[in-house]
């Protein structure tokens, strides 16, 4: 008789963690969201439910095919020498008022405040658009592109703070080519372009202030280390003649002595 009431209530303690589990199996997770100023009221995961959360994912077999190396990298804003532009705060300088070191460069035109509202916002290199969209009111309107640097690893280039979008997801994007305006991020900033750069083979925006580097990189270095100009002077990235119908160009040389030929019959 004391076994079958041992056994009886060993069943009902199973069915009831049992139960329990199953019910939080049901329950989602809260919902990540980016709140006030380029925050985070949670870690950012992957989603519980069936809608894709473009602020962290990998990419597919089929994305990762397709990101192009970028043999050279300008600055996105300004000249093709990154004149008429200026650094208000540099990648990782520390700002008390938000609590940490600044993620990325805020690039401005020289005439500062909302003067610069507006004005285009260039690819740094050729590379793949993974993510185009708002992920909150205080980061406004976001580009990221994927790139490959000579050596074949991985880079990401984030374009923050946007105006009005110029591309769509999945699109390839050459360098120099327009994918954005400068915006205030909603009215929370002056005019500016938030420019970041991270070692990276996932969309991830994260915050614009943070206490550890994690996988970004110092944008200025990562495009200074490839801006390096051919003996003819700056060439404009192939993708530009590629996608153009009436290029005049039947070859173009590039570093390395890498010919495109033929690009137009």
């Amino acid at each position: 008789m004391k076994a079958a009431r041992l056994l009886i209530t060993l069943l009902l303690a199973a069915g009831i963690v049992g139960f329990a589990v199953w019910r939080s199996s049901r329950t989602a997770a809260p919902e990540e969201k980016l709140v006030g100023f380029q925050d985070s009221d949670a870690p950012f995961a992957m989603p519980q439910s069936d809608k894709p959360d473009m602020r962290f994912h990998f990419l597919s077999a089929w994305q990762a095919n397709q990101v192009p190396t970028a043999n050279r990298m300008d600055t996105p804003m300004g000249s093709e020498n990154g004149a008429l532009v200026y650094n208000a705060q540099k990648f990782w300088e520390m700002n008390e008022k938000r609590g940490g070191h600044h993620t990325g460069d805020d690039l401005n035109g020289i005439g500062g405040m909302n003067t610069d509202l507006g004005d285009p916002v260039f690819a740094a290199g050729d590379g793949l658009v993974v993510y185009a969209g708002e992920p909150s009111p205080g980061w406004g309107n976001i580009v990221v592109l994927a790139h490959r640097d000579p050596q074949g690893k991985p880079i990401h280039t984030m374009y923050a703070h946007l105006h009005e979008i110029k591309t769509t997801l999945n699109t390839l994007v050459a360098r120099g080519e327009l994918i954005g305006t400068v915006g205030t991020g909603n009215g929370y900033y002056p005019a500016h372009l938030h420019f970041e750069a991270r070692s990276s083979d996932g969309a991830d925006i994260g915050g614009g202030y943070t206490a550890q580097p994690l996988n970004r990189l110092d944008p200025a270095a990562v495009v200074a280390a490839l801006h390096d100009s051919s003996e003819r002077g700056i060439l404009p990235s192939p993708l530009t003649f590629a996608k153009k119908e009436d290029a005049p160009w039947t070859k173009l040389e590039i570093k390395n002595a890498e010919i495109f030929s033929e690009l137009k019959d």
